[in-house]
């Protein structure tokens, strides 16, 4: 056996592991040296610097959160129960013109990143304004990060003039590379139809210069196809294509009205997909075929989308809804299981991010980003099968202990990284701030 020191050991508990057999070990024991795993193993207990006691807790991989939008936590409840275009042009376009800045930005972003510690997410990808306000966030919380510059054909809040912004854009790809992969940039492209043909060749051919994502949101909502139809003469998914944006390199966001043959050309160049039923029942955009999806081999990860359409940042909660809300649209409760749910969650959603080979499962050479999930509950008792509790009963607020890349953020339900007292009332005084002028502009 195995006998030499570690920085850290997590002893006891259940693992699961998520790797391709899938395999739970009981009474596991996790050693990690220099923010990798270097052991896994059962029973054994190694010397380490520190030990934690997972008896009583799940183990498994940190959750990851393939889509959001983290300063939107500042728009929480503003604008509830309307469709996605009057939502958006009139409530959260204007909003974020008058608000958004480099410091509701870090302030908007360190209470998201509190919010998603504590609830198991140990990876994020974002797609905002002010990108690098968001990545040094999430190194000083310790967090891994994917951050995704914005690009739209309007003057956006962190560069008023359009077309400074792909220079803007490769300092910030150069700024952030030399950091992964814990923070590692990427580029976002906010949809067909705000951002032309010329922008979305321009940023993809960026994107594939630096060696980073492309991401865009996508047939969130159905009159999207009667949108670029009209201006294009095709389908959004065709109109790409025909772009050559789409490749292995591609992640496309929401996707909830991709038709067979859509789906059939994503699987055959290797486009991901980030799914967010929640944002997308809310807004009532859609749902999209996820089974099919899978069926094709299509790589398919959870999102919450951005608090204000979700409106929290709980991926647990996020797998309940993907696992009910496709077995009542195809009215067979086997589709979507809760295996399938939790490894979208984890391994699914690190391979959507380009990432796979190193976090979303527990194995040796991984980096360490694990959670423990405490079992000690009323609503957890008794436990026959993990998975299905993971999906169907425990809550973001039953995670205990959250590690990333061998550093603990959190320990029981301790944020050691982020002051919350302090990020919660910077974020309530921007609201104050955004519930008066909304309420100007709305009475106008």
């Amino acid at each position: 056996m195995p006998s030499e020191n570690f920085d850290l050991v997590i002893a006891g508990g259940t693992l699961l592991t998520l790797s391709a057999d899938m395999k739970i070990i009981e009474d596991a024991t996790i050693g990690i040296r220099d923010g990798c795993i270097a052991l896994v193993d059962a029973g054994f207990r190694p010397r380490a610097a520190r030990t934690i006691d997972a008896t009583g807790c799940l183990v498994l991989p940190g959750l990851v959160n393939t889509h959001t939008h983290l300063p939107m936590v500042c728009f929480r409840g503003l604008a509830d129960d309307l469709p996605l275009m009057d939502w958006l042009q009139h409530h959260i376009f204007p909003m974020e013109a008058r608000f958004v800045d480099k410091e509701m930005v870090n302030d908007g972003a360190l209470l998201a990143m509190a919010e998603m510690i504590l609830s198991g997410t140990t990876t994020v990808c974002d797609g905002y304004f002010f990108e690098n306000q968001i990545a040094e966030a999430a190194l000083s919380c310790g967090l891994r990060a994917v951050v995704s510059q914005g690009f739209a054909d309007f003057a956006t809040p962190d560069n008023p003039r359009y077309e400074k912004m792909m220079a803007a854009a490769d300092r910030f790809a150069a700024r952030w590379l030399p950091h992964a992969p814990l923070i590692t940039p990427a580029f976002f492209c906010h949809s067909p139809y705000t951002c032309s043909p010329q922008t979305l060749v321009n940023v993809k051919a960026a994107a594939r210069g630096a060696g980073i994502l492309y991401l865009t949101h996508l047939l969130e909502n159905q009159s999207e196809i009667d949108t670029i139809e009209g201006r294009y003469g095709k389908k959004p998914v065709q109109h790409l294509y025909d772009l050559g944006v789409l490749d292995e390199r591609t992640i496309a966001v929401h996707c909830n009205w991709m038709s067979p043959d859509d789906i059939a050309l994503f699987a055959d160049l290797g486009v991901s997909v980030s799914h967010n039923p929640a944002s997308s029942m809310k807004l009532a955009a859609g749902i999209a075929p996820v089974p099919d999806m899978l069926a094709r081999g299509v790589a398919v990860g959870l999102g919450t989308d951005g608090s204000a359409s979700n409106n929290d940042l709980d991926l647990f909660q996020e797998m309940d809804l993907a696992a009910k809300i496709h077995k009542v649209t195809q009215l067979d409760p086997t589709v979507m299981s809760a295996e399938t749910v939790v490894r979208m969650a984890t391994i699914e959603g690190a391979r959507v991010l380009g990432l796979d080979a190193l976090i979303g499962s527990v194995e040796t050479g991984k980096r360490a980003d694990l959670i423990l999930v405490d079992m000690n509950q009323p609503h957890l008792t008794p436990l026959y099968n993990p998975y299905s509790h993971l999906v169907y009963a425990v809550r973001g607020a039953d995670v205990k202990t959250s590690i990333i890349d061998g550093r603990i953020v959190m320990e029981n339900r301790r944020l050691l990284t982020i002051d919350l007292a302090a990020a919660m009332e910077k974020v309530r005084a921007i609201g104050e701030r955004i519930a008066a002028e909304h309420h100007q502009v709305v009475s106008r």
